[in-house]
């Protein structure tokens, strides 16, 4: 039995999903036992979002994910990831932007995860940073991206589409193919795709940003270091990060949070960031930086 949705629940296309959901991308690191533990203890605190890809570890977390959890509970949403692949190389991943590959990396997800269909499919878009950026033969029409996934969806493949690092440009030209969910890079200090997210919030699309406590991204702050968010944490008796985490959610009733954890007890801290209420006067404060 579950406990209630950390944060209360949003929509994610058919789906009701908790608002702080569950990144898997650092289970890669994991042996399979640990990785389990992680994963099963995230659903018994009512977490029902899970998002990975195939090219997290050459299916690695996909693997774990399988191990852990199926037979998958009716109500478990699980988001994957195409455009890009991984490789043994320095740079361990490289673009796969063509429509093949895109369906290439849905099957992958299907044999890896041991789904009939993946409920939710994020295109990972590369005309701009951060991050890989497309030049040669990886440059594609968007147009093109989406027939391929609108195809694999009309076959039962995919449940619905997403989007992750797109421009307003792109997501505007996307919005007819039924966009279920964005996912950009956004934080309390980078709210450089605040444009986007009203265009979600206008059209119901669900907002999930990733990098919202920075990244190794010179470009990409870290919130949690800003001595007005280190003051509140002291006020409200939390953590920097679970501010940063509350802004968010408190920010707009369409986003969702997927912080990833290898540990228990940091997933345990995460999932307690329901719990941090941040009142008028602590809302103002944050809303002033950026």
């Amino acid at each position: 039995m579950t406990s209630e949705r950390p944060g209360g629940t949003v929509k994610l296309g058919e789906h009701e999903i908790a608002r702080i959901g569950y990144g898997a991308m650092q289970l890669e690191h994991l042996e399979t036992p640990a990785a389990a533990a992680v994963l099963r203890r995230a659903v018994e605190l009512g977490v029902n979002h899970l998002d990975t890809a195939s090219f997290y570890g050459h299916t690695t977390v996909n693997q774990h994910i399988r191990a852990a959890l199926h037979p998958y509970p009716d109500d478990l949403v699980v988001v994957s990831k195409v455009g890009a692949r991984r490789v043994d190389a320095p740079v361990p991943l490289a673009l796969a932007q063509q429509p093949h590959e895109l369906r290439e990396q849905v099957h992958l997800d299907l044999s890896s995860l041991g789904l009939e269909r993946i409920p939710v499919v994020n295109l990972r878009c590369a005309d701009q940073g951060p991050g890989l950026i497309a030049d040669g033969d990886q440059v594609v029409p968007l147009d093109d991206q989406l027939a391929e996934l609108i195809a694999l969806r009309n076959e039962g493949l995919i449940g619905a589409i997403g989007l992750s690092n797109v421009s307003t440009d792109q997501l505007t030209q996307a919005l007819p193919a039924g966009i279920v969910c964005v996912q950009n890079a956004y934080s309390l200090l980078d709210r450089s795709s605040e444009d986007q997210l009203e265009i979600c919030a206008a059209n119901g699309i669900a907002w999930i940003p990733y990098f919202p406590l920075g990244s190794a991204f010179a470009q990409i702050p870290s919130p949690t270091e800003h001595p007005v968010v280190q003051h509140l944490a002291t006020r409200l008796h939390t953590t920097p990060a679970a501010i940063c985490l509350a802004w968010i959610l408190a920010h707009d009733n369409h986003t969702a949070l997927i912080p990833g954890t290898r540990t228990i007890p940091h997933l345990e801290d995460n999932i307690r960031t329901a719990d941090v209420h941040l009142d008028a006067d602590a809302l103002a404060e944050l809303d002033e930086l950026s």
